[in-house]
């Protein structure tokens, strides 16, 4: 499957490479340095991950009419985005671990603060006791060790580390197997000296080449479960990280790539294979990470400080924000059931997608979160599938043409879309195939466009001062009805939006994090808390946090002018359980930044829990210290489109779900487009590997660059606003 989104010309030696392993295809951008891109899929190999990442390689290599060596030969930076650590999860194919922890606390990872229980579940199906369950252990009870020791919330032993206990700890679970541990014990991350001796007693027992992560390195951070829960999964998903991208690193390394090697992770930038070694865990949502990146990357060049990311698959719909130009992060992220104590990417999830099956619950239409995947996939597919999914409706609906499906390589067989309709949704509901169709077509898109209201709406923003960016398989055929309906200024559908999570992989900075937890606190009904906090012991844990990730920056050999430093912290209100992440902006050390810093996470907390919500006579506390360090990478701009030679434009009908109505919708060419040409909707814009749709009441036009804008037609809309229709 290939797609060429600029036109070919003459190449510099600099290339650019992203690739993004997805569950069935691994998407491939290379982008030279005049910013011509081209982009292309080959099937996944799950048995073999390098092997898809190779197969990708060699059809951009047969594309440029060259070697994979001589492509790879050109290679500045090679940016990749793997599911790896997030399959090997959900799949349980993780290393085996055994966990040492304090004395008497045991049993944290289990009990999981009774969260597991009810994690992941949906608000509106926690009535479903079926659906409340704890995990399946990472770390069964007997592959955990308790050790005798103890150091307090200041950082001072208690009782000392019992070396022989933890001897005898170790060597049983070498015994049992184990050559991965965690090590998680109580305040480690006031005073580390514990930890650090058992890994010592580690290498000791069980040989250099185990792997180990210690808590106060991997989460240095408030909150135990969460902590030992990181931890853990950074030993369960490391050796498993460490052999792909070794095998990967290595035979791109024998194929000749001389350029840098990065590492997509979901913190917001790319790591070297080593470090993502170390930190496993932080590939969690590497995946959907690129495409939030790769939007907030083009977003740039297009002036958009606030935006919506959308990325409507096969199974899910991912969404993401980016405000002030920042993608927006979360501290703690719901990950299979465990909860994960790094900052990541903000993104939600829905079981909405072009798999997602439709049908009749006690009279009632219900679409997903049930998915056909892409095996056996929907009836249309002819793969063997039988229950009606959403691309089935589109394909009834005149949306998709089976004639022209991923620019005619796959056939579609829309009389078995219509016929499965029919039997499954339409009779039973007493309606026509297309009502059916367009009631599932409705249903999807509001449940998407109730996600992204949440996202917004629900946290104190207004859709209308956002851009929403659509891409994916799914997503440009249905942004047109979910942007609608939530109102928002404009939708784009990038010029990489079959491969917008490589293109994220490919356009990523350098990044590394620091952070300490450390409880300092204002006194309740305090008037002036700023005025309370130790401004030079903060600037104190700012100063050491921004060494370390200085150090590695520097040992990525990224130059001072290339680097950046965001600081944060996190806040909340006495006695709460749960922070804000607030940005730090200025000298700490002066009391008038303090008191715009205290303002702002009173602000924040307001514009997330509503007006009034803030109760500054609680008094204030400070809990984390976060410093990211950002290594700006060289990247080139898009390059102007340049249309192909247009041929005579088509029209089809197309069942419009906005008119309720079967209108004729011009069938456009996106490589055929000229910019500054606007269509008035409806539209379908076809692709060789996607499809957009713009409904009426809408227009659309190409930018400079190759990028599809979505606006509402505002003579149409003002006119049946009116009343007046034509």
């Amino acid at each position: 499957m290939t797609t060429v989104t600029t036109p070919d010309r003459t190449t510099t030696q600099d290339l650019y490479v992203g690739v993004d392993t997805g569950g069935t295809f691994t998407d491939i951008v290379v982008m030279d340095a005049a910013g011509a891109i081209h982009a292309t899929k080959a099937p996944t190999t799950p048995e073999s991950l390098e092997v898809g990442v190779f197969d990708a390689l060699q059809l951009v290599a047969e594309h440029r009419g060259e070697s994979v060596r001589d492509l790879l030969a050109k290679v500045a930076t090679f940016g990749h985005g793997t599911t790896q650590a997030t399959n090997a999860l959900i799949e349980r194919r993780g290393t085996p671990t055994g966990l040492i922890t304090t004395e008497g606390f045991g049993d944290t990872l289990l009990i999981q603060r009774l969260m597991g229980f009810t994690a992941g579940v949906p608000v509106e199906r926690l009535g479903d006791f079926s659906e409340r369950r704890y995990p399946d252990p990472l770390v069964p009870r007997n592959l955990i060790a308790e050790v005798p020791e103890r150091i307090d919330h200041a950082g001072k032993v208690i009782v000392p580390l019992d070396d022989d206990a933890v001897r005898r700890a170790v060597s049983d679970l070498v015994d049992a197997g184990i050559d991965s541990f965690a090590v998680s014990l109580l305040w480690s991350f006031r005073n580390p000296a514990h930890e650090v001796r058992v890994r010592q007693i580690i290498d000791e027992v069980a040989g250099a080449s185990a792997y180990v992560s210690l808590s106060s390195e991997v989460n240095p951070v408030l909150g135990e479960y969460e902590r030992t829960a990181t931890t853990v999964l950074n030993s369960y998903l490391g050796p498993v990280v460490e052999r792909y991208l070794e095998s990967l690193e290595r035979r791109l390394r024998d194929e000749g790539l001389a350029g840098r090697f990065s590492v997509l992770n979901s913190i917001g930038g790319v790591m070297s294979a080593r470090e993502a070694s170390l930190r496993g865990v932080l590939l969690l949502g590497s995946g959907p990470t690129g495409g939030v990146l790769g939007s907030h990357h083009l977003a740039t060049q297009l002036g958009h400080r606030n935006i919506i990311t959308s990325d409507m698959g096969g199974t899910s719909f991912d969404v993401g924000l980016v405000v002030d130009g920042k993608p927006v992060v979360k501290a703690v992220t719901e990950v299979a059931k465990y909860h994960v104590a790094t900052p990541m990417v903000d993104i939600a999830a829905i079981g909405a997608g072009g798999g997602s099956i439709a049908s009749v619950v006690n009279g009632t239409l219900r679409v997903g979160p049930a998915s056909a995947g892409s095996y056996p996939g929907p009836v249309c597919y002819g793969r063997g599938g039988s229950e009606v999914t959403v691309t089935d409706a589109d394909v009834a609906l005149g949306v998709i043409d089976p004639d022209n499906f991923l620019g005619g390589r796959m056939a579609i067989d829309k009389s078995a879309a219509e016929g499965a309709i029919r039997t499954q949704i339409a009779e039973p509901l007493g309606m026509s195939v297309v009502e059916a169709a367009a009631g599932i077509r409705e249903i999807v898109d509001a449940r998407m466009a109730d996600t992204l209201r949440e996202l917004t709406v629900g946290r104190g923003h207004d859709p209308r001062d956002f851009d929403l960016y659509a891409y994916g398989g799914a997503g440009p055929m249905h942004c047109a009805g979910f942007g609608a309906e939530l109102g928002v200024k404009s939708i784009v559908v990038p010029a990489t939006s079959m491969a917008h999570s490589a293109y994220g992989a490919l356009s990523a900075d350098i990044h590394h994090g620091a952070e300490r937890s450390e409880s300092i606190r204002s006194a309740r009904a305090s008037e002036e808390p700023w005025e309370e906090f130790d401004r030079e012991h903060i600037a104190a844990i700012f100063k050491d946090l921004e060494h370390e990730v200085l150090q590695r920056l520097k040992a990525d050999d990224v130059a001072d002018v290339d680097i950046e430093i965001d600081r944060s912290i996190d806040m909340r209100y006495r006695s709460q359980t749960h922070e804000l992440i607030i940005p730090v902006s200025g000298d700490l050390g002066d009391v008038a930044a303090m008191r715009d810093l205290v303002l702002l996470f009173e602000r924040t907390y307001e514009e997330t829990y509503g007006k009034g919500s803030g109760f500054r006579e609680a008094g204030i506390e400070l809990t984390t210290f976060r410093v990211a360090g950002i290594g700006r990478t060289v990247k080139p701009s898009f390059s102007r489109f340049l249309p192909a030679p247009r041929a005579e434009r088509p029209s089809r009908q197309v069942f419009d779900v906005q008119a309720s109505a079967w209108l004729d919708a011009e069938v456009a060419d996106w490589t055929e487009m000229v910019p500054g040409e606007r269509l008035a909707g409806p539209v379908v814009i076809e692709h060789p590997t996607t499809t957009v749709y713009v409904a009426s009441q809408q227009g659309v036009h190409i930018d400079q660059i190759g990028n599809l804008l979505i606006t509402p037609d505002l003579e149409t809309t003002i006119r049946t606003s009116a009343g007046v229709t034509s």
